[in-house]
């Protein structure tokens, strides 16, 4: 038996996930310096090492960052998240050189908005991945739907092979 739980990395799963995250973060990090008079970035390359840049620092330093200063994180109650991601930024801005933020209250703007426009970005992606609600009573005609009264299925019965009382008839 296989029980998987949903999360958000099932976003970027696949063959092609590491790509769109990449997409996605290119376009956010896009519009974020176009907004942000303090960040600059000097081309669309630019933009899309700056991408791939802050997609490697997040998945491979800020989780260090994050245990290294989870007293504080608990003791803000997560508002010292926002200094991480904002560190993080910094981070990319002195790896890239392409890529310019003028200070660390520009880089807590710019990690805020390219938070915002990330998840506004992600959510066609995520309404495709959304499985459909559909109540019983609105079955399309040709599927069999085996429930009782108030909508529910039954629950299914698994026996054990080695169980004696099993009927050996089925």
């Amino acid at each position: 038996m296989k029980i998987t739980f949903s999360n958000s990395k099932e976003l970027y799963s696949g063959k092609f996930g590491f790509v769109a995250q990449v997409v996605v973060m290119t376009l956010a990090t896009i519009l974020a310096a176009y907004i942000l008079p303090g960040v600059n970035i000097t081309s669309v390359g630019a933009a899309i090492l700056t991408a791939i840049v802050i997609a490697l620092l997040n998945s491979f330093i800020r989780p260090i960052l994050i245990v290294l200063t989870l007293p504080f994180t608990i003791f803000s109650m997560g508002l010292f998240l926002l200094i991480i991601n904002a560190l993080i930024i910094l981070l990319a801005s002195g790896l890239v050189s392409s890529f310019h933020v003028d200070g660390f209250w520009n880089a807590l703007l710019f990690s805020l908005l390219l938070t915002l426009f990330n998840y506004l970005l992600e959510i066609p992606n995520r309404l495709m991945r959304r499985p459909d609600y559909q109540h019983p009573d609105q079955a399309q005609p040709d599927m069999h739907v085996d429930t009782d009264e108030n909508g529910f299925s039954p629950y299914e019965i698994i026996e054990d092979d080695n169980d004696e009382s099993t009927d050996n008839n089925q």
